[in-house]
């Protein structure tokens, strides 16, 4: 895969070198407005809002006890979420992660989904049985996301085989964290699609930390990307804070894969601008990488953009931003009133449902015929 925008791409500080002289000032090489209509960069904003604005919604829900579980927020980092998703065919499959929920948003997923879920309500994806973002279905374009980090991408190689076998034209996509390149599934699910050319991309989110564990603490190697020459595969790095790289990157990485050119590792280079969860203050994060990337919020990066190149003026941003909060406070206002589980839910959805004796013999027969 071109890297094209490596030089633009951000390294990791040294020692002896500030964050700011260790990083440039400009974005990644940005995806031409012309290829995408005004239409579609409005739509990309209108993500990026959205993402921002009801984690910020969840963080205050749990901040009044009213979140169960744990909250992981993507605050920095969500022009990879919606800028990858945003890329991928109707036919391809994706697994998010705890921190790509906007991911889920381009898929579809309604803000109210997010609170009841989170909340823990009946009539939430998971039934008030789950919390965070595990939930989601093939039929919906998006595996549901597990806690176990790097396990997807042996899934996703799956669902990559199961998808030529079938003669589909899919591509299944799937992230990763920095600390979780170096778990064991990351580099088996890698092997497994590098020799079988499986249509896989896998994103990287280098967000330099794995809770409160440095890159540097964990590799070697100024680009994670570069893993990728391990397996003999494409590999790319884009600057994760801006919405248009992410795109172009993930288009030509998911081409390359339709093409048989696969698998492909992208890394997307950005900040966990939150801790690792809600209750985490990221104490161990220096201040000056904390204020060099506040400056380099992908929001206000790509309200640049669209205002600089007159896209859109201030008052089409507003509106979008007022239709995001007007749809967050009413679907909100839903699962505020929505009802916790029925207690005796709990022993429903564990064991299929009762069949008819003389339906199971009629199965049973053609399999006893066959053995015989």
């Amino acid at each position: 895969m071109p890297r094209t925008s490596r030089n633009a791409a951000k390294k990791h500080p040294r020692k002896g070198k500030s964050a700011e002289s260790a990083h440039p000032k400009r974005p990644a090489e940005s995806l031409p407005a012309s290829a995408l209509s005004k239409s579609q960069l409005l739509d990309l904003y209108r993500y990026l809002k959205l993402n921002r604005m009801i984690e910020e919604r969840l963080s205050a829900l749990y901040r009044q006890g009213k979140v169960q579980g744990g909250l992981y927020s993507s605050k920095g980092q969500e022009a990879i979420s919606v800028g990858s998703a945003y890329a991928l065919a109707t036919q391809d499959v994706l697994a998010p992660m705890i921190r790509n929920l906007g991911a889920m948003l381009v898929r579809g997923v309604n803000p109210v989904e997010f609170f009841l879920q989170y909340m823990q309500k009946e009539g939430s994806p998971c039934k008030g049985r789950d919390t965070s973002l595990h939930f989601g279905g093939i039929d919906r374009g998006f595996v549901p996301p597990i806690s176990h980090l790097g396990t997807l991408i042996p899934v996703l190689s799956g669902v990559a085989l199961a998808g030529r076998m079938q003669g589909k034209n899919l591509v299944a996509l799937t992230y990763i964290g920095d600390g979780a390149t170096s778990t064991g599934d990351f580099h088996e699910g890698l092997s497994l699609a590098s020799v079988r050319r499986l249509p896989l991309v896998v994103l990287i989110e280098n967000n330099r930390w794995a809770y409160s564990t440095p890159v540097s603490a964990q590799s070697l190697l100024l680009d994670l990307a570069d893993k990728a020459r391990a397996y003999g595969i494409p590999q790319g790095v884009v600057d994760g804070n801006d919405v248009l790289a992410v795109h172009e990157a993930t288009s030509r990485a998911a081409d390359l894969a339709r093409r048989g050119q696969g698998p492909v590792l992208l890394e997307a280079k950005t900040m966990r601008m939150r801790g690792h969860s809600e209750h985490d203050d990221a104490w161990y994060v220096p201040e000056e990488e904390r204020r060099f990337w506040e400056k380099r919020d992908p929001i206000l990066l790509y309200e640049k953009h669209l205002l600089g190149t007159g896209v859109a003026i201030k008052d089409e941003l507003s509106r979008i931003e007022s239709a995001c909060a007007a749809q967050i406070d009413a679907d909100l206002a839903i699962a505020e009133a929505a009802p916790f589980p029925r207690p005796e839910s709990c022993v429903e959805d564990i064991y299929a449902p009762e069949q008819d004796a003389s339906e199971g013999l009629a199965e049973e027969a053609p399999r006893a015929a066959r053995r015989s």
